[in-house]
């Protein structure tokens, strides 16, 4: 929906004048919901770069056994009320294995945002290469490349990330594999919207003299076109985000994702799904914090998209003169 919806004001966004940074924050900070996931968002980011000190702090790490703190007659289940929460394990600890859930948890973001994050790179990159060239070649290479773009789109991201997570050595870094599969099959709805940014663009009087003054297309696609393309590609990339994180669970809840004994949020949730009745916060811990992510990153997208659009809150102001001429 936020593809379609971007593509479809393409045209007219395209020669909307940029709204500034100081314009741009008062408009993020006039809608609370969007600030309120900024805070979330920042506080995840946060936990996941300060994993080591908060592990060091509580005491524990990710990766250290802890086989006096399960119960070997019940298959390992966690000994104590709520998981084996302690004064030395702050969220309890893992089944079977002892293993502390909360330095598992904070370095578990570590990878499932480091892995949505490089994936959401790699789609922006991709996706603004390809995007230009379409809209500043001529007419061959723009079908060539919106057929390639449109062969993208139709191809199924799990399907594929399942089929090369099978086949790749399980010597080769996980993160890193999953990452540039999402991000090379994923690029192709910033491509869209970049060329059809690109082609209202070529329209306009500034980008038309610097064709004519015999730029080249980099040089035209960095002075001119680029500063113009960032507010849509940084409201889709936000947009982008949390599906990325989503896929990287399904991924490792599907077994074929991260592997243990590196944590990882979607790999916690796999090896729950066998202890949802025993040790029941095993399971809810990393399906919350997901939840809690996707729904801010989702939140704030909107936010950024609306805070980006300056005709956002011309319409607010049009929207809201009417209903009072009209309870007048």
């Amino acid at each position: 929906m936020a593809e379609a919806l971007l593509v479809e004001e393409a045209g007219v966004a395209a020669a909307a004048p940029a709204s500034g940074a100081s314009s741009f924050r008062r408009r993020l900070r006039a809608r609370r919901s969007a600030v309120v996931a900024a805070v979330i968002v920042a506080l995840l980011v946060l936990v996941a770069l300060a994993a080591p000190l908060l592990a060091g702090i509580e005491g524990q790490d990710p990766t250290t056994y802890h086989a006096n703190l399960v119960d070997s007659a019940t298959g390992g289940v966690p000994l104590g009320s709520f998981g084996g929460i302690s004064a030395e394990h702050w969220l309890g600890v893992e089944p079977l294995t002892g293993r502390d859930l909360f330095a598992r948890v904070v370095y578990g973001a570590r990878v499932s945002l480091g892995v949505a994050l490089a994936a959401t790179l790699l789609q922006v990159i991709v996706g603004v290469v390809v995007g230009l060239a379409a809209g500043l070649g001529n007419r061959f290479v723009d079908q060539a490349l919106s057929r390639v773009t449109d062969i993208v789109v139709a191809l199924p991201v799990m399907v594929i990330a399942l089929g090369a997570l099978a086949v790749v050595p399980a010597g080769f870094p996980r993160p890193v594999l999953i990452a540039a599969i999402v991000g090379l099959v994923g690029w192709s709805g910033i491509s869209k919207i970049v060329r059809a940014q690109t082609l209202a663009l070529k329209s306009l009087d500034h980008v038309a003299a610097a064709r004519l003054s015999g730029w080249g297309g980099a040089r035209i696609a960095r002075r001119e076109l680029l500063p113009a393309l960032a507010a849509p590609v940084i409201t889709y990339a936000v947009l982008l985000f949390p599906g990325n994180i989503v896929v990287e669970a399904a991924l490792s809840f599907l077994g074929v994702g991260i592997k243990p004994p590196t944590p990882s949020w979607g790999q916690m949730l796999s090896d729950a799904d066998t202890w949802y009745q025993a040790a029941p916060t095993y399971l809810l811990i990393p399906a919350l914090l997901i939840f809690i992510t996707v729904l801010a990153l989702t939140v704030l997208g909107e936010g950024v998209r609306n805070a980006l659009d300056p005709r956002v809150a011309s319409r607010l102001r049009i929207g809201t003169g009417r209903k009072k001429e009209a309870g007048g």
